[in-house]
């Protein structure tokens, strides 16, 4: 809610859409329960090692408040790749989700620990009774994790083989990914009456319902260079093969344009109309109405619309791509004071991100199941959702990695070995990243069930990586690699000790509260020599 009201003041000033808002939602929710759950989590935890609920508190601020703020800046820093776009669409949703972030990230920790502070013990007022009783075995561990880390860590190689080679595997169809803007068929496939209706018109028209519009403005409409190069280039467009006619022209002489419609050879056929498209530009209006001075004749239509769009979102992929790792590699590298941890951090979640572009182009290109999510026939990736989801899911994957390796961190710094600090990190954290995880998946897959492939689309692929991310990766990649690094894991080189550390020993905070004084039974004490003040009531 305070994030749409900010939306709202900055769209006097910035291109503002649905999409965004509806983008701002998903990710706001996501983040948002995420950060309260975490928080929560290590407050009651803190509660149940018998620390009074302020202690508690101050203890959360310090371990999983640090984790928010550092896996916040981490999310906002990739939701800002997408205003490199340059593309006004991904601008909005990269600022609305930015902004989102922010206020979440901000919110958990101001107003959630403030609320806490407030409600003390009854936190726990209106408990399930049902669920109350389900504990975990010792301070919040999951046994299940437990029971999987066992068997991980007891052959760590082979885990990181099996889990990884299933990864890469599952990412190889992504090397043909073919990307597109989906036509209203493919979009909605055959069954809907507007659908039959269209490809009526497609069949009846030349070149399809939707023709090239080439504008031509000059000084003078009417003169005779402007009239001939006009009329030369409707008949280059048949001559040359770009369209089969008729190529027609409205003139509106008191704005001195002229506005021609060139139905191409193609239609809604996107391969072929592009192919007629690059005729018209390249060949037929340098020829004709671009020899002629002072005249203008930009090409636009809804196939010149996708090409246009395609290309600047092909020319944004290196930068945005480059900008996210680099500078999410730079904050985990302030963050832990680690290069190893930086650098698994930015392979791990690269290979989460394969996976679900393999998982996209196995089933909406190649069809691998796709009768399973009603999108037979569909044969290509929507063009803006490959740029979409690494930027979604590498700050979503960060999310989740920057809470495990802080608990992990946090064993260590307490004195654990490397192993026990894994196996610690992760049985704690474990049970409220599959909570936030069932929590993202289940929303996600919502999309899934929608009749627009596009949506379609999206919800497979943020549900699976989410998925994959918070089983796959946390539970056996992330925790295999570590134990195998072992000591490694915590290396910084010298020539980097000029970066700014921000890391924060938690370890000092955190450890177990001192017991009550003992009271001691009669014949035993100092007195009587050596012998042990062991009686407690």
């Amino acid at each position: 809610m305070a994030t749409t009201g900010l939306v709202a003041v900055v769209s006097h000033w910035v291109h503002m859409s649905d999409t965004a808002n509806s983008v701002m939602l998903l990710v706001g929710l996501a983040v948002g329960v995420d950060y309260c759950l975490f928080y929560l989590r290590r407050e009651r935890e803190e509660r149940a090692a018998g620390r009074d609920a302020q202690t508690a508190l101050r203890i959360a601020a310090a371990t999983s408040g640090r984790a928010i703020l550092v896996s916040g800046v981490t999310v906002i820093v990739a939701m800002a790749g997408m205003l490199f776009t340059g593309i006004a669409e991904f601008k909005a949703m990269g600022l609305a989700t930015l902004m989102v972030v922010a206020v979440a990230m901000v919110g958990s920790v101001t107003v959630l620990p403030a609320l806490l502070s407030l409600l003390g013990e009854r936190v726990e007022k209106g408990r399930v009774p049902f669920l109350a009783r389900a504990k975990r075995k010792g301070n919040g561990e999951s046994r299940v994790w437990r029971a999987v880390l066992k068997r991980v860590l007891r052959r760590p190689k082979l885990s990181l083989a099996l889990a990884g080679g299933a990864l890469i595997a599952i990412a190889v169809p992504a090397v043909s990914m073919n990307t597109a803007n989906l036509t209203m068929d493919q979009e909605f496939g055959d069954r809907l009456p507007v659908i039959a209706a269209y490809q009526h018109i497609d069949e009846a028209f030349p070149g399809g319902p939707d023709p090239a519009e080439v504008v031509v403005k000059a000084e003078d409409i009417n003169a005779a260079p402007v009239r001939e190069a006009i009329g030369r280039f409707r008949a280059d467009a048949v001559a040359k093969g770009a369209s089969k006619g008729p190529v027609e022209v409205t003139f509106h002489t008191k704005e001195n344009l002229a506005v021609l419609q060139v139905p191409l050879i193609g239609g809604s056929d996107e391969k072929k109309s592009e192919r007629s498209l690059a005729v018209l530009r390249d060949e037929v209006r340098p020829a004709t109405l671009g020899a002629v001075d002072g005249v203008e004749a930009p090409i636009g239509g809804s196939t010149a619309s996708s090409k246009d769009f395609n290309d600047k979102l092909g020319s944004a992929v290196t930068p945005v791509f480059a900008f996210v790792v680099v500078f999410a590699f730079l904050l985990m590298l302030m963050s832990f004071r680690s290069l190893t941890i930086a650098v698994t951090s930015i392979v791990l979640n690269l290979l989460s991100v394969g996976a679900a572009y393999g998982i996209l182009t196995a089933v909406f290109q190649h069809g691998w199941g796709a009768g399973l999510v009603g999108a037979e026939g569909v044969g290509a990736i929507v063009s803006w959702l490959p740029l979409f989801l690494f930027v979604i899911l590498f700050g979503l994957s960060m999310d989740y990695h920057v809470f495990v390796v802080s608990r992990i961190r946090e064993g260590w710094l307490a004195g654990r070995t490397t192993k026990d600090a894994v196996v610690h990190g992760v049985v704690t954290t474990a049970g409220v990243v599959t909570s936030a995880a069932v929590i993202m998946v289940a929303v996600f897959a919502i999309f899934g069930t929608l009749s627009m492939q596009s949506m379609k689309q999206m919800g497979v692929g943020l549900a699976a990586a989410v998925l994959i991310d918070a089983t796959v990766i946390r539970g056996v990649l992330l925790p295999a690699a570590m134990t195998l690094l072992g000591e490694r894991n915590w290396y910084l080189p010298k020539w980097l000790g000029w970066l700014p550390d921000m890391t924060h020993d938690e370890a000092a905070l955190t450890q177990p509260p001192a017991p009550a004084p003992a009271a001691v039974a009669p014949g035993y004490g100092p007195e009587l020599g050596d012998r042990p003040r062991h009686a407690r009531i």
